[in-house]
C-alpha cells in the first residue's frame, strides 16, 4: 500500500465518493441497496484506501472524479468573479440593477417622508419590490436551471404521432 492509500481523507472526499456512487444508481450500475451499503462505508471511510474500494468497479464518469485522486484547491481565477449573479446572462443582470435601484429610491423615499410626519407611513415600497422582485427571481431560477442543465419541473408529454 503506498502513502497516498494510507493519507486520511476529508469530508470532501467522502462527498465526492458518494456522488460518484448516486451517478452510478442514476446510470443503472448499481441497486440502491448496494448504494446504502457503499454510501455508510463512504461515510465512514479514514483514508483514501478505505475510499478507493468503493467506486473500483465502477467507470469513471464524466462528471465523477476518482475517489482518491489528488485536487487542486479551488481557487478562482483571476478576472472570475463569483457571486449571486455571476452565472446569469446580462439582460438579467441589467434588470436585477434597475430592480435593486427602483427599489433603494423607493425605500429612501420612504423613510424621509415617515421621519418628516414623525410616524411611519404604510409601506408601499413592497408594492415595488414584491411583484417585480418575484418575477425577476422566477425568470433568474429558470435561467441558472437551464443552464445548470437539470430537467425542469415542468415536464412535456410525448407528442403522439
Amino acid at each position: 500500500m503506498d502513502s497516498r492509500q494510507r493519507m486520511r481523507a476529508s469530508d470532501h472526499d467522502r462527498q465526492e465518493a458518494v456522488d460518484r456512487l448516486r451517478e452510478a444508481v442514476q446510470d443503472g450500475r448499481l441497486q440502491l441497496d448496494e448504494f446504502a451499503d457503499r454510501m455508510g462505508l463512504a461515510y465512514q471511510a479514514l483514508t483514501y484506501g478505505d475510499l478507493a474500494p468503493l467506486c473500483a468497479d465502477l467507470p469513471a464518469g464524466s462528471k465523477a472524479r476518482q475517489a482518491a485522486a489528488p485536487r487542486a484547491p479551488a481557487v478562482p481565477a483571476p478576472g472570475s468573479r463569483h457571486g449571486t449573479l455571476a452565472g446569469l446572462p446580462m439582460t438579467l443582470k441589467v434588470l436585477w440593477t434597475i430592480w435593486l435601484a427602483a427599489v433603494s429610491i423607493n425605500v429612501v423615499v420612504w423613510a424621509l417622508v415617515s421621519a418628516t410626519n414623525a410616524h411611519l407611513l404604510y409601506p408601499w415600497p413592497l408594492w415595488v419590490a414584491g411583484p417585480y422582485g418575484a418575477a425577476l427571481l422566477a425568470v433568474s431560477a429558470g435561467v441558472t436551471q437551464i443552464r445548470r442543465g437539470r430537467p425542469s419541473a415542468v415536464r412535456r408529454r410525448p407528442v403522439k404521432a
